[in-house]
């Protein structure tokens, strides 16, 4: 089993997109995939057709009233399965600080699941917090999402700080799978020039994939799939199915 963290935190970056049809196109290859939603806006949740108020969820897995496989729910992608966020998420970043060795729960409680998963993807809430920390430490590799715009820099030093202590305070394994590019607009220079910027600053770092504009990625939530099943054939689905083919090659 291989887990992936996706994340940043600046949000509107395209995590949630990214992780959802990330983790749909890799179980679309016939891979058994689970997406974990510890963001307390239970966007991840509700893209995969979910309701916010699903039990048992993410947080009675961190707070120890369920454990993880209990948690696991079915999504309309076969070989997809997601344990659910819940808006009592907000609590447990007031709570699990005051557990002594809390950034562990999210690993412990995945670690009897090794055997049923080939691939774990954890969407993080858009902050540096208790909750992204335990994805972390639970994670082998973190895949950051940036969007490209004009601050597309900004802020990916201090994600890439956090990567850092985590990996040499809790968890040595951990590394960056790498960035990947969303939200590209091939018609403006601005996005022509923010991947030249990225990619020149973080040479080996950045997917070949990047994610474009896509009026069917921005619809597909809302219907409670992800985008391959909403339109199959439309630019966003094509991307993530390559980007599913790199990050898979990358993970093995």
């Amino acid at each position: 089993m291989t887990t992936f963290a996706v994340a940043n935190q600046k949000g509107g970056v395209g995590k949630t997109t990214t992780a959802v049809n990330l983790a749909a196109c890799l179980a679309g290859a016939g891979i058994p995939t689970l997406l974990v939603d510890l963001d307390p806006q239970c966007n991840a949740t509700v893209s995969l057709g979910q309701p916010r108020t699903l039990r048992p969820n993410a947080y009675d897995v961190l707070c120890g009233s369920s454990s993880a496989a209990d948690a696991v729910h079915d999504t309309p992608v076969d070989l997809l399965s997601l344990i659910p966020a819940a808006v009592a998420l907000v609590g447990a970043t007031v709570e699990l600080p005051a557990i002594p060795g809390s950034e562990r729960r999210l690993a412990d409680a995945l670690a009897p699941l090794r055997e049923r998963f080939a691939y774990v993807l954890i969407d993080c809430p858009p902050s540096l917090g208790p909750l992204t920390v335990n994805a972390l430490v639970a994670a082998e590799q973190v895949i950051v999402p940036v969007q490209t715009e004009y601050f597309a820099l900004e802020g990916l030093a201090q994600i890439l700080d956090t990567i850092g202590l985590v990996k040499r305070e809790l968890n040595p394994r951990l590394t960056v799978a790498g960035l990947v590019l969303t939200m590209q607009d091939d018609r403006t220079r601005l996005g022509r020039d923010v991947e030249r910027d990225v990619r020149d600053h973080f040479p080996g770092l950045v997917f070949a994939t990047v994610i474009p504009r896509n009026v069917r990625l921005s619809e597909a939530p809302s219907f409670g799939v992800p985008v391959t099943l909403h339109d199959p054939y439309c630019a966003g689905s094509e991307a993530y199915v390559a980007l599913a083919r790199e990050v898979a090659a990358r993970g093995r």
